[in-house]
């Protein structure tokens, strides 16, 4: 129990961060005029999550996303036991993360939410696509046969490019929790589906297709349930 609370604080901590930073910079972006811009933004989000998995990659795995926790427990690599709790401990983090953000910048930007500015279809596709790309990346670093140490910036780089050629288009949210935070601290529920709906979709695609990809005689997806055991 003490351990799994750990590991739920620390995926709590981690979220709040990424919200922190992250819709920060959008709200930073909107109080300056435009002074940090688009790659800003990507880097900004790059940057915390290439640091929040370095440093607490070794406590929770870092996962920060409820999409990535889900996928990862359909490969097999997180103990379905540990789902909700992971979840319920993001959202959290990103509620609170938002609020900071709203006490100390006020009503800016919409705490950083995201919003469409395509047709809600197309806006959909593009957060599959998005999270199938971060999802695929995420179960390839973290293999046991991936080279070690190369998760954080791996990751990290993923999320930055992602958001830097789909934030303009859907705020490339890839996380319902990143898209929750803001929604419930705004108040601002636009379109709020396909934040839930894309990431889901795109990180079930994202496991059968590293499934298909892995070495023949292997079950295709590493299994870190033995990892999972031996932290108890």
């Amino acid at each position: 129990m003490i351990d799994i609370a750990r590991r739920c604080i620390s995926e709590a901590f981690g979220t709040a961060a990424l919200i922190l930073i992250g819709p920060g910079a959008v709200m930073v972006d909107s109080l300056t005029g435009g002074g940090i811009g688009t790659l800003g933004i990507a880097v900004a989000f790059a940057a915390v999550v290439t640091a929040v998995v370095a440093s607490t990659g070794h406590i929770s795995g870092a996962h920060i996303n409820p999409a990535v926790t889900i996928g990862l427990w359909w490969a097999g690599r997180h103990p379905r036991a540990e789902v909700l709790p992971y979840v319920v401990a993001q959202f959290v983090g990103a509620v609170v993360g938002a609020r900071m953000l709203k006490a100390a910048l006020g009503d800016v930007a919409r705490i950083g939410g995201t919003f469409p500015s395509l047709t809600v279809e197309r806006a959909l596709g593009v957060e599959i696509v998005l999270s199938l790309l971060l999802v695929l990346v995420i179960l390839g670093v973290t293999s046991k046969r991936s080279a070690p140490g190369n998760a954080p910036l791996a990751i990290g780089i993923t999320v930055g490019f992602c958001a830097l050629v789909g934030g303009p288009l859907t705020g490339a949210s890839m996380n319902p929790a990143r898209s929750f935070g803001p929604a419930v601290i705004a108040g601002d529920w636009t379109a709020h589906w396909i934040y839930w709906i894309g990431p889901m979709v795109g990180s079930g695609i994202a496991v059968g297709l590293y499934r298909g990809m892995a070495v023949p005689g292997t079950r295709g997806v590493d299994s870190c349930q033995g990892d999972a055991q031996a932290r108890h």
